[in-house]
């Protein structure tokens, strides 16, 4: 690990994951200022029988039964007495709150503010989120009676749960938290081969160098509060896994009866997609692998195109998009993270990547009992050093505009993007080059709360935990 960089003034969970199976995010404000510059402060103490300590990105001797972080929203340092010439140092972006944002990412319609239930409908009052990761519930409400004893001037305003499912599977079926930045100072090329180059620590913290020559992200003052920070999109995401898989149904019939679905599949190779699947069934597989850019196992089409499970395996992150790549142009990990794949911007390539923390909540969907429509999603930490740099411009940009490449201008990420039945559309390619669009996808993704925070390094914490004004 470079000298560089100093481990324990991180909090945890940035640039390494913590691989805890339960997390709760705890969504908090700020009603008694001294009480609760106390509270951050004693997050620091040391105590182990006080409030919760905050997790480092310090290496472990003993992996920690429980860790625990925060992030302030701009209304929240505000509340905590962050000094206006301080206050005024930080984006645009992070001050107006991410349901100002809500046209640039996307959030219109069924996902637009005025829907999110209590907490998130009311941002002016939503400060600080608090983060419990454990092994179990009866962990996470043991940590959270810990931190919110009386006193503390904090109220609690909602809490959030999500719990990792086996194989790190997510709702709609596909294995995730695959791909992520790995980092010059931190981790070691031969034990993380991977297809991109490494990211430099600006990408993710604040006072780094970034992906453009010889700039940097413009660090908040003072310089105690601002650097070894970093921003997080905190977001609830609803996925509609019945609309997901019913159209998966639709697209496959369609196929069916497409005159070219030869090219898309050859009788008789179903077995190459999956054990015992019928026509109908191979082929939704398909259409999921392409919507996605990798097969429900994680395996990319961009190495394996014709099957889930090639021989020899193939490494899950060494692949690129070369001019001859088989993973369709607007699938959603090419949009995403367009890798070294020629785009307009090719400036942009590597220079909105993000670290991605998320975990599903609400109960696994059974196909047999569709009737269960308990809310379903993800809870998502999108964590980056420029909000507008990295998390906004991929969302308005590639994920719903479609810019890096005049090939899927005008068409939405397939599985994130603000669709609508009437006009969305998904280019698959088929070996010949041509290509076969389906048509009227539903948006499967609706947004139910969020908010942007700032990642508060150790030192800042201290600091703003020293205030007296």
């Amino acid at each position: 690990m470079s000298a560089a960089f100093n481990a324990a003034d991180v909090q945890g969970n940035i640039v390494r994951g913590y691989r805890k199976s339960q997390v709760r995010h705890l969504v908090l404000e700020v009603t008694e200022r001294n009480a609760a510059r106390r509270w951050l402060a004693a997050t620091l103490s040391g105590r182990p029988d006080g409030i919760p300590q905050i997790t480092t990105e310090e290496p472990w001797e003993t992996k920690p039964v429980t860790c625990f972080n925060i992030g302030l929203t701009y209304e929240g340092l505000r509340a905590v007495g962050t000094p206006g010439s301080s206050l005024e140092t930080f984006p645009t972006e992070f001050i107006e709150g991410m349901n100002s944002r809500a046209l640039k990412l996307g959030d219109t319609g069924p996902s637009a503010p005025e829907t999110w239930p209590a907490p998130f409908d009311d941002p002016k009052r939503l400060h600080l989120i608090a983060t419990i990761y454990a092994d179990d519930v009866e962990a996470l409400n043991r940590v959270q009676q810990q931190a919110l004893p009386s006193g503390t001037g904090l109220t609690l305003l909602g809490a959030r749960d999500g719990w990792n499912f086996a194989g790190n599977y997510v709702h709609f079926g596909y294995r995730d938290s695959i791909a992520q930045p790995k980092f010059a100072e931190i981790h070691d090329t031969a034990d993380f081969p991977d297809g991109q180059p490494m990211a430099p620590l600006g990408t993710v913290l604040l006072g780094y160098k970034t992906n453009f020559e010889g700039i940097f992200f413009r660090v908040p003052s003072p310089t105690a509060l601002g650097f070894n920070g970093s921003f997080n999109a905190f977001r609830v995401l609803a996925q509609d896994v019945a609309g997901f898989e019913a159209y998966l149904d639709q697209a496959a019939d369609e196929l069916l009866r497409h005159p070219h679905v030869e090219g898309v599949l050859a009788t008789g190779k179903e077995a190459t997609i999956g054990t015992g699947l019928t026509r109908k069934a191979a082929l939704r597989e398909i259409v999921a692998a392409n919507l996605c850019g990798r097969w429900r196992n994680g395996v990319p089409l961009a190495l394996s195109p014709d099957t889930p499970n090639p021989q020899p395996p193939v490494a899950m992150e060494n692949f690129d998009y070369s001019e001859t790549s088989t993973c369709p142009y607007g699938a959603h990990i090419r949009r995403a993270n367009p890798r070294g794949g020629k785009i307009v911007q090719r400036v942009a390539n590597h220079s909105r990547r993000l670290i991605r923390r998320g975990t599903p909540y609400g109960p696994l969907y059974d196909p047999n009992h569709p009737e269960v429509t308990e809310e379903r999603g993800l809870l998502g930490n999108f964590i980056g050093a420029n909000l507008g740099a990295q998390f906004e411009a991929m969302s308005c940009d590639w994920l719903n505009l479609g810019l890096q490449d005049p090939r899927v201008t005008g068409s939405n990420d397939p599985l994130l993007g603000a669709n609508d039945p009437e006009t969305s559309w998904f280019d698959m390619p088929l070996k010949s080059g041509e290509t076969i669009r389906l048509r009227g996808l539903p948006r499967f993704v609706r947004t139910r709360g969020g908010a942007y925070t700032f990642l508060p390094s150790i030192s800042a914490i201290r600091y703003l935990g020293a205030l007296t004004n």
